[in-house]
């Protein structure tokens, strides 16, 4: 078991920490500052122009595309990726996504931010030619972003084979009825896909009876309903909406890999992308964590600086212990994902997606805390650090359904059936 990058990998984590430190830090204040001032009088969902600046010289560094997996890069690697022109194990990727999880803006900026990763992904993995002539070089090339379109408001979501929106095959199409939510960069103005998990076969088995399907943005009777905030928060320019589909006819091309195989899709996606959001949450918690010491020790309260008070260094070193705990068990869940793709790592991968937003959760709390009423205020990240930490233990799967695979994997070693 070695969890050490590879010489790339290493070479790569230091050409991503100077950029981040020498072109995106200085910048993202400002930028929140310019995005809040377009909230009270101007168009937020509009990216604001530093972005685009940001990305040129990101890609004309050989930042690009960084999450570009091992063993499915192709010719993509050499057209639209790092230099070297080879994709990254998940260990090698997994300190790289760390610290693109200390800043807002880094993964946009590298074009490494979700939902269009795991798009990308999926149509690596498992779209046609065609499908990826189409919308996988765009994406790629960042000419278009994205949208995934799984959750329901209707039904519990949790369990993937709910699922009612229907995607029945008519013929030579697919016709698309249904509502979703929770669509991530849905709000973005260069949102021009969806990857839509919809019903297609009720009588089959419960894991075969919906596909994954690709509908275009402009398709008509695609209609966002409204833009759902996130504890107060809209996420802009991307958002979260809420999405209804009325009779929307695409191609039967528009299949990802074929009919009833959404389950599946959905299972390879998400194990590589669980490893890409906890590797970004440990980077957060470390900025926070950051943060905290800084306050604790420029603050004095009652004659002391305030990192002396109340149990404050013992938290300190709880957070992190804590930090370290979880970043090695992540770099095993990659290990094993490398070792042998998501059915190797089912167990690992449901570990991490516990553990790690709830730690990342209590790590910026206790900075929250540390800031007082600073913290709660947007003059600081960490309200929004926060949220999106709160967040995470919803998205990919709620706490409680990863925690029943891994009871039920330990328990199958002694017997237990599925």
């Amino acid at each position: 078991m070695d969890f050490a990058p590879s010489p790339r990998a290493t070479d790569l984590v230091e050409r991503v920490r100077a950029f981040t430190e020498t072109e995106i830090d200085p910048v993202e204040e400002a930028y929140h500052r310019d995005l809040a001032a377009l909230r009270a009088d101007g168009d937020p969902w509009q990216p604001l122009p530093v972005i685009g600046e940001l990305r040129a010289r990101a890609r004309a560094r050989g930042l690009w595309n960084l999450f570009l997996p091992a063993g499915h890069e192709g010719p993509y690697a050499e057209r639209f990726g790092t230099l070297g022109g080879a994709g990254l194990s998940n260990t090698d990727y997994a300190p790289v996504a760390e610290l693109t999880g200390r800043s807002h803006l880094a993964p946009a900026v590298f074009n490494c931010d979700a939902p269009d990763t795991g798009n990308m992904e999926v149509l690596l993995r498992y779209g046609s030619e065609q499908q990826k002539e189409q919308w996988l070089e765009p994406l790629l090339d960042a000419r278009i972003r994205s949208a995934f379109c799984m959750t329901e408001p209707g039904v519990a979501s949790s369990d993937a084979t709910n699922m009612e929106l229907r995607a029945e095959v008519v013929g030579e199409e697919v016709v698309v009825n249904g509502r979703k939510w929770w669509a991530t960069g849905i709000g973005h103005p260069d949102c021009e896909m969806l990857i839509v998990m919809g019903l297609t076969d009720p009588g089959a088995d419960r894991h075969h009876r919906h596909t994954m399907v690709i509908v275009p943005r402009s398709a008509p009777g695609v209609r966002v309903e409204r833009q759902l905030d996130t504890m107060g928060f809209q996420d802009e320019p991307g958002g979260h909406g809420e999405v209804t589909f009325t009779d929307v006819r695409v191609p039967l091309a528009n299949v990802i890999a074929g009919p009833g195989r959404a389950f599946e899709i959905a299972q390879g996606r998400l194990g590589p992308g669980r490893v890409h959001h906890c590797m970004r949450l440990i980077g957060l918690a470390e900025r926070a964590l950051e943060l905290a010491c800084q306050r604790g020790l420029s603050r004095t309260a009652f004659g002391k600086p305030i990192a002396n008070l109340g149990g404050n260094r013992e938290r300190i070193a709880d957070a992190r212990i804590a930090i370290d705990s979880t970043r090695l068990l992540v770099l095993n869940a990659a290990w094993k994902l490398d070792q042998g793709g998501p059915g190797n790592a089912l167990s690992e991968v449901s570990q991490i997606k516990v553990a790690v937003p709830n730690m990342a959760q209590q790590v910026i709390d206790f900075a929250i805390q540390l800031h007082g009423g600073a913290g709660m205020s947007n003059d600081f990240p960490l309200a929004g650090a926060w949220t999106s930490a709160r967040a995470l233990r919803l998205a990919d799967g709620p706490d409680e359904v990863h925690r029943g695979v891994v009871a039920r994997l330990e328990l199958m070693k002694h017997g237990a059936r599925r």
